[in-house]
């Protein structure tokens, strides 16, 4: 399990590297299925980064680095273990357009409160719903 986990964090310290370092427009970072519960602090670099795929991790807690990225437009956290993320944070994104929490144990206040505030598509599956088997 630890060699995995290291060859997981080898795999996304190259692929952060390679996007920083190809300066493309339409900038997308493809992280999903690694056992990430956290990004490297390096994420907050990419302030072109349009598109971010973290779906199939480990993800607990919302990484609000992303929060922090101006031209961010998609955020595909699908299938990890969140329960709460910062909507206040997500609505104050100026090019956010969709926001993919399918199969995550969203807390019912989340559920409340993101609606009146985002301007963006909120994906969610429905209360009680799990992740399919891997």
């Amino acid at each position: 399990m630890l060699k995995k986990m290291g060859e997981a964090v080898a795999r996304v310290a190259r692929k952060v590297n390679e996007t920083v370092e190809s300066g493309s427009d339409t900038l997308e970072l493809h992280l999903e299925g690694n056992f990430l519960h956290r990004l490297p602090n390096e994420i907050s670099s990419l302030q072109h980064l349009k598109t971010i795929d973290l779906s199939r991790n480990q993800f607990q807690d919302f990484p609000e680095q992303l929060t922090t990225l101006p031209a961010l437009e998609t955020i595909n956290l699908e299938e990890n273990k969140i329960v709460d993320v910062p909507v206040e944070k997500l609505a104050a994104m100026p090019a956010l357009r969709t926001v993919n929490l399918r199969f995550n144990p969203l807390n019912a206040e989340v559920r409340v409160i993101a609606p009146p505030l985002i301007k963006f598509d909120m994906l969610t599956s429905p209360e009680g719903v799990r992740a399919p088997p891997p």
